[in-house]
């Protein structure tokens, strides 16, 4: 991105992909030269993203959010198993017992409950998305234009790149 942009947990809980879309998500992978996707079984990431909620308010969202997805989708681990978030949140040195403690108590997840409602007042439907703000906008404000998708990186890069000068 041409700008600096905030990661911000959401927790949506979309359906898994179809074949159709695991095909397409396989065959960018090889494209891209990347690992192979390992499709974990469906899961319910809210203790994930109640750690990447925690992970944000101490400046390891985006560490937090890469293990955990690299544990999903590279090494095929359902995230809503405990074990699997902590192994992620280790790799970014994020003590267990400090996970276990803070993740599921009151702050992350207020922040999480917010930051979800925001998202669909937004209009985000999955994730990754982009929200592009209009022109002078607030942090808390809807509207703007949201971009969802890895298709939609390049626009997103192009209108934050317009938005920033």
């Amino acid at each position: 991105m041409p700008v600096a942009v905030e990661w911000i947990p959401v927790h949506l809980q979309p359906g898994p992909p179809d074949a159709a879309a695991r095909e397409r998500i396989a065959q960018l992978a090889d494209e891209r030269h990347v690992q192979a996707v390992r499709w974990p079984p469906p899961f319910d990431a809210e203790f994930a993203n109640l750690t990447a909620t925690y992970a944000k308010s101490i400046g390891r969202a985006v560490a937090f959010a890469q293990a955990a997805l690299r544990q999903a989708y590279a090494g095929g681990r359902d995230l809503s198993v405990t074990d699997n978030v902590l192994i992620a949140a280790s790799a970014c040195e994020m003590h267990p017992n400090a996970i276990l403690k803070t993740a599921p108590t009151r702050g992350p997840r207020r922040a999480l409950e917010a930051a979800t409602a925001l998202a669909r007042a937004r209009g985000v439907e999955g994730t990754p998305a982009f929200w592009i703000p209009p022109a002078g906008a607030s942090a808390g404000e809807t509207g703007g234009r949201v971009l969802h998708g890895d298709a939609a990186l390049e626009d997103a890069a192009a209108l934050l790149g317009e938005h920033a000068a």
